[in-house]
Order: structure tokens, then sequence, then C-alpha cells
């Protein structure tokens, strides 16, 4: 299988301690893309997140994860964003008894999925996402995000 090329932008505008080392989330990148890509990964802290959920997805709160896919890349690539706001994160994995960890691979794959085209919003595309969610999970070593639901 060939490799694909990852050019990964990493930008923390969150001071949050939590947030993975580059390696980490490179590596869990690798991991979730199916294609060559150019990707911006974007921590940041509640005001940020919430302004851009406004901004981009008329909903007045901070989201975990925002995806922003960007026309325009070479033929079969990959080119966009992917928010993760670090304070939703770690309440997230709080409330639901998850490592924290565990809940930012997680939604590194949940954003980079949606940026190859999967979705949630009908029940067959969000079984399907899910689906794909766990097995790249599972490869890099972390449980089931979705049991105990």
């Amino acid at each position: 299988m060939k490799a694909r090329r990852l050019d990964l932008a990493i930008q923390r505008a969150s001071r949050a301690a939590h947030i993975p080392a580059d390696a980490r989330l490179r590596a869990w990148a690798r991991a979730a893309l199916s294609r060559d890509a150019t990707v911006a990964l974007r921590y940041v802290a509640e005001a940020e997140g919430r302004r851009l959920n406004r901004e981009y997805r008329g909903k007045d709160y901070a989201t975990n994860v925002l995806t922003f896919v960007y026309d325009g890349a070479p033929r079969g690539a990959l080119a966009g964003d992917v928010v993760i706001c670090a304070p939703v994160v770690a309440r997230e994995a709080r409330e639901q008894g998850k490592p924290v960890l565990a809940h930012h691979a997680h939604l590194l794959v949940h954003g980079l999925l949606h940026l190859q085209g999967h979705d949630h919003e009908r029940e067959a595309e969000a079984v399907r996402m899910e689906r794909r969610e766990r097995a790249i999970l599972a490869r890099l070593g972390f449980p089931d995000p979705y049991a105990g639901r």
C-alpha cells in the first residue's frame, strides 16, 4: 500500500496542557486518512470555538470539533481545516468517563473522516462513519468511543 502524503500544520490557540504532542497527532491523522491531504489542525479555547460554531453553523455554543473542507486540492487529494475545542474535549471526556487522550484521538479521527466526505446526518451514514471510527481507533489502541451510550 502506498504511503499517503500528509501536510499537517498544527496550531495551538489554546494553552490547555492536555493537548497531545505533535508526533501523536500526526500518527493519528495518518491512520485516519485514506488519501493525500493538506490539513491545518487548530486547537482553540472556548471563545474561538463558540465564535466559529456560531459563524459557520449558526449554533451559539462551543462544539468539540469542526471540519472545513476546501476545494482546489490536487486530484484525489484532500484539503481543509479541523478545529478542536480543547476545553470541550476535556469536559466531554470527564462527563463520559473517558481518558482525555482517547477523546482527543476520537475527535481528530472524526474530523478527518468528515474531511473525507463521511457524515452522520442520516442513520445509515452515522452507522458507516461510526464503524470506520471504531476500526481506526482500535488500530491505534483506543477503546470503542461509542461503548456505553
